[in-house]
């Protein structure tokens, strides 16, 4: 039996929503990692294109459904659906938007300027000219020689004081997705903990932002 929308089988139509919602659970993911973490993480480009897809999908089958008049309970169903996906993607892109808008000039002058997408990239170098250009005109331009750094206090200053940077030593909540057994949270060998599968656990961000990139810890 064939279902209406597009001659798509009934066990197709299962399979595209098992693989919606799979990838609908990897951004929720992501969200929550990117929403903790004091620093950008990695762009998940392929995720968000697929989430992409998958809300256009969504939004031609609460289309079809709805110019179909089909059952009232189906519509509202594949809405909430439509909804939640929308939200944690625009969510997910705010929320990095708003650390780039943060942190552009550290970011920039990082290895973290490698985990932007092109469009943020793009969306960066617009904001440092930006800044560059007004606080030159109304700030820079008429202070004292030495003073006119936009990221040095003064031309003494050996490093960028006036930029600010994410805070890594913030301690985050966070929870191991598999055994990972005794782990140094220090340089010292001082501070060692057991991190057990599905474990919670309050740790300095610094100490295992390591597992986050590696996708062995979630944050929460």
């Amino acid at each position: 039996m064939e279902s209406q929308l597009g001659g798509r089988s009934e066990e197709e139509e299962v399979a595209a929503a098992m693989e919606a919602q799979t990838d609908v659970d990897l951004l929720k993911k992501a969200w929550r990692n990117e929403k903790a973490a004091p620093e950008i993480l990695q762009f998940e480009a392929g995720l968000v294109q697929r989430a992409r897809e998958q809300i256009q999908l969504l939004e031609e089958t609460v289309e079809e459904f709805t110019e179909n008049r089909s059952d009232d309970l189906v519509v509202p169903l594949y809405q909430m659906d439509l909804d939640r996906a929308l939200f944690l993607l625009r969510s997910y892109l705010r929320i990095r938007l708003q650390k780039i808008e943060k942190y552009k000039v550290h970011i920039s002058k990082t290895n973290l300027w490698n985990r932007l997408s092109e469009q943020e990239q793009r969306f960066a170098k617009r904001c440092i000219d930006i800044m560059e250009k007004h606080l030159d005109q109304s700030v820079l331009s008429r202070l004292p020689y030495g003073y006119q750094s936009m990221l040095k206090q003064s031309i003494s200053s050996e490093e960028d004081d006036m930029v600010p940077e994410p805070q890594l030593n913030t301690y985050v909540f966070c929870k191991s997705k598999s055994d990972v057994g005794a782990f140094q949270l220090d340089d010292m060998g001082e501070e060692i903990v057991d991190l057990v599968a599905d474990d919670l656990y309050v740790l300095r961000y610094n100490s295992i932002k390591g597992l986050v990139d590696g996708g062995r810890i979630d944050l929460v």
